[in-house]
C-alpha cells in the first residue's frame, strides 16, 4: 500500500487539484466577508498564513450567514445547528468562531418566553393565544381587550404588577380561556411569570397529591405565583375541602399578598357563589360560599364575553 504522504505529495503534483485550489482561492477571495476580515486583519495576515488558512475561509463562505435564506433553526445548514460562523486570528492561522443566529436568538428568546408561563393542564392552542388574534366582532370582547390591554399599561407605566386581575365570565366556547393565554403571553414578553390553572384538573390532581405527599408544594406554587390564571372556576365537583381547603386558601393567600389573579368561568358573581354553596353532598353553606366570593370580588374586575362559540365553529 502506498504511504499517505506519497499519495498527497501525487495529489497536490495532480493539475486538476492544483486547478481546483486555485479556483477555491479565487471563490474565496471574491467573498465581501472574506475581503473586509483581510483588510481588517492586514498586518497580521501573510501570504503563509492566508495559504494555511484556505480551508477554513471556504468553510466560512460555505455556511449561512444571518439566517439567509433560512426558514428556521430546525432546517440550519450550517456546521453547528442554529450558529453562524465568524473569522477570528488564532495563533498564527484565521480561525472560526460560531455564535448564535439571529433565528437562534429568536427561538432562545422564545423558549425564555415559554419558560416564564406554567401550565396546568390547559390545552396547546391557550398557550399560543395572542392579543392580535382576539376576534372583536362582539362588543364585549372589545371591552375584555381593553381591560386586558389596561392591566399591562399599567405595568408598562409603573413596573409594577396591578393587585387586581379580570374575571371573565360568559357561556362556553366565546374564546375566556384564549383571553388568559394572551395575557399570559403579553406577560412573558415583559419577563412576568404567570401560573395557569384548568381548576378541574387541578383539584382532581389535589386530591391525589395528598397520598404523594406533594399537596404542599403544588400549593405554594399556585398560592405564590406572581400571577394565577384559574380556568373554567365553577366547573369542578364541588366539596367543602375544595372550596376552602384549597381554593379558599389560595385566594386569600394572594389577597392579603396583593398578588394578581385572573379567573374565567361560565359563572358571573351570583351564579358563582350559588354553586360554591351546596357541596357534592348536599349541604348548604352559604357563609362558606359568600366569604369565598369576597375574596374572587376584592381580587377581580368583572368582564362578561358573549359572541360566537367558537368550539362549535
Amino acid at each position: 500500500m502506498e504511504p499517505i504522504n506519497q499519495t498527497l505529495r501525487r495529489m497536490i503534483k495532480n493539475p486538476s487539484f492544483s486547478a481546483r485550489m486555485e479556483e477555491m482561492k479565487n471563490e474565496v477571495l471574491a467573498n465581501r466577508d472574506v475581503q473586509a476580515f483581510l483588510e481588517a486583519h492586514a498586518e497580521e495576515v501573510t501570504p503563509a498564513v492566508l495559504e494555511t488558512s484556505l480551508s477554513k475561509l471556504y468553510e466560512f463562505i460555505e455556511q449561512t450567514h444571518d439566517c439567509q435564506g433560512c426558514p428556521s433553526v430546525a432546517q440550519c445548514q450550517n456546521l453547528m445547528n442554529g450558529y453562524e460562523p465568524k473569522l477570528v486570528m488564532g495563533r498564527g492561522r484565521i480561525e472560526i468562531d460560531y455564535l448564535r443566529c439571529r433565528q437562534g436568538r429568536v427561538e432562545d428568546e422564545r423558549k425564555s418566553i415559554t419558560s416564564l408561563i406554567k401550565s396546568m393542564h390547559m390545552p396547546k392552542d391557550v398557550l399560543q393565544a395572542s392579543f392580535a388574534d382576539v376576534d372583536l366582532t362582539d362588543g364585549s370582547r372589545v371591552l375584555a381587550l381593553r381591560g386586558a390591554k389596561n392591566f399591562i399599561d399599567q405595568f408598562d407605566q409603573s413596573h409594577t404588577l396591578p393587585t387586581k386581575g379580570l374575571f371573565l365570565h360568559g357561556p362556553f366556547g366565546v374564546g375566556k380561556s384564549y383571553f388568559l393565554g394572551a395575557i399570559a403571553n403579553e406577560l412573558a414578553d415583559r419577563q412576568i411569570a404567570t401560573v395557569l390553572v384548568y381548576v378541574p384538573e387541578f383539584l382532581r390532581e389535589m386530591r391525589q397529591s395528598i397520598a404523594e405527599n406533594s399537596l404542599a408544594e403544588k400549593m405554594e406554587m399556585v398560592k405564590n405565583a406572581p400571577v394565577l390564571m384559574l380556568d373554567d372556576l365553577g366547573a369542578e365537583t364541588m366539596s367543602s375541602w375544595t372550596r376552602d381547603d384549597v381554593i379558599g386558601t389560595i385566594l386569600q393567600h394572594r389577597m392579603a399578598q396583593q398578588l394578581p389573579t385572573f379567573i374565567s368561568s361560565n359563572f358571573d358573581y351570583s351564579d358563582l357563589q350559588h354553586h360554591f354553596t351546596t357541596t357534592q353532598k348536599g349541604e348548604k353553606e352559604p357563609v362558606k360560599a359568600g366569604r369565598l366570593m369576597e375574596r374572587i370580588k376584592a381580587l377581580t374586575i368583572p368582564m362578561t364575553l358573549k359572541g360566537k362559540n367558537w368550539r362549535e365553529s
